[in-house]
């Protein structure tokens, strides 16, 4: 019998863990994140070491984390620094290869809204947790990668509420790239030219139905791929040996 179809949280996570194949050292943040990570390692990228914002270098667990300041993390891992020196020596030091990160709203340049949403930053609709190292890792990762649970003109802005971790560029110092991919239910974004384009396009899935769900009218790449869909394997590994308990996978 054939494995119940993927979930929007699977395909986001497999899809997120494909981009890492390759990757030697990332900072993986909260939620999804850590989930594709975890999936990486066991399956494109078996040398990647992972740090964690809790102090925790080349974390190589024996089980799922529940958190980025899990215990688990700790068993295995190569260090843990106290955060003056994860932040001076590591992320300003130049030394992340890929970060991976979450956001509630993105713009066309990649810069990330984790801070609030609608109203004042004195009043506002909704407040969310904030930067925590994510400005760090902006601006001095090689590049980021950043997955997202939905794909709509409140998430994929033309205007943020608020700019938590500005994209580089725009007169401010850094020295990374800034976002270079975006992963979302309905595709894949690329950085092209300091902006964000359409680079491949997920199952079930037209360009059109993603570019009337982007808040800014959205360019394509010279080349559009389809996204395969997870294959049997991949979705065990997630099902039966990651999060059987579907901590991340709800």
């Amino acid at each position: 019998m054939s494995p119940p179809p993927a979930t929007v949280t699977e395909l986001l996570t497999v899809l997120a863990a494909r981009e890492l194949a390759g990757r030697r050292i990332v900072f993986a943040g909260i939620g999804l994140p850590t989930l594709a990570a975890s999936l990486a390692a066991l399956t494109v990228a078996a040398d990647m070491e992972v740090i964690y914002e809790s102090g925790v270098t080349g974390a190589h667990p024996i089980g799922l984390p529940t958190t980025i300041s899990d215990s688990i993390l700790v068993t295995g891992a190569e260090a843990v620094l106290p955060m003056p020196q994860l932040f001076g020596y590591v992320i300003q030091g130049q030394r992340i290869d890929t970060g991976f990160l979450g956001a509630a709203q993105i713009d066309r340049h990649g810069s990330l809204n984790s801070t609030l949403i609608g109203g004042s930053y004195a009043r506002p609709e909704h407040r969310l947790p904030g930067s925590g190292g994510a400005i760090e890792v902006m601006a001095h990762a090689r590049e980021v990668f950043v997955v997202m649970r939905r794909h709509t003109p409140q998430t994929l802005v033309d205007r943020l509420d608020f700019v938590t971790s500005p994209a580089p560029g725009g007169g401010r110092q850094a020295t990374g790239r800034g976002v270079t991919r975006l992963i979302t239910p309905l595709g894949v974004l690329t950085r092209e030219d300091d902006e964000l384009v359409l680079s491949a396009v997920n199952p079930g899935v037209d360009v059109a139905q993603i570019r009337s769900a982007t808040g800014w009218p959205l360019k394509a790449a010279a080349t559009i791929s389809d996204a395969e869909p997870p294959t049997a394997e991949e979705l065990r590994v997630l099902r039966e040996v990651l999060d059987p308990g579907r901590l991340y996978l709800r």
